[in-house]
């Protein structure tokens, strides 16, 4: 088995990993999705519509290698013709599995991830340093008036 294609299947385990178009969709919607991923056989609608859910979700759409039969047998399904990835580092980590693979096909995806990965780093790192300067914790309490 491809290890893109396991790294789905352990991405799906983890909670990480939307299946189909509508869970697909409305990751996207909901600006969950990091990833949106289309089967390489899917049906020209469906290419229109990750085309859509991509743009209102602002996030990386990457056409995989994989037919959906391929895809789905790997997800537990009998087919499946897109997928959606949430978590920013199993993105980044199928994105580098793929651009091993065929570079020239995926090396950009995957330095956007790798960007963007570090960027959300460098915001944890950030807000860390926050709340140590603010003495660990929690913010204080918002003190309200009694009217």
């Amino acid at each position: 088995m491809n290890s893109a294609l396991s790294l789905m299947g352990l991405a799906l385990r983890a909670g990480r990993l939307e299946v189909g178009e509508d869970p697909a969709g409305d990751a996207c919607r909901t600006r969950r999705c990091r990833l949106l991923l289309v089967a390489a056989d899917a049906a020209e609608a469906s290419r229109r519509r990750a085309v859509r859910f991509a743009g209102e979700g602002q996030c990386l759409l990457l056409p995989l290698p994989f037919s959906k039969e391929e895809l789905g047998a790997a997800l537990g399904r009998t087919s499946c013709a897109m997928a959606a990835l949430t978590d920013l580092g199993l993105a980044q980590a199928l994105a580098d599995q793929l651009a091993r693979q065929e570079p020239e096909l995926y090396g950009e995806a995957a330095e956007r991830l790798r960007l963007k990965a570090e960027r959300a780093a460098q915001r944890r790192e950030k807000t860390a340093a926050q709340r140590q300067q603010r003495g660990g914790g929690k913010r204080p309490p918002v003190k309200y008036r009694k009217k």
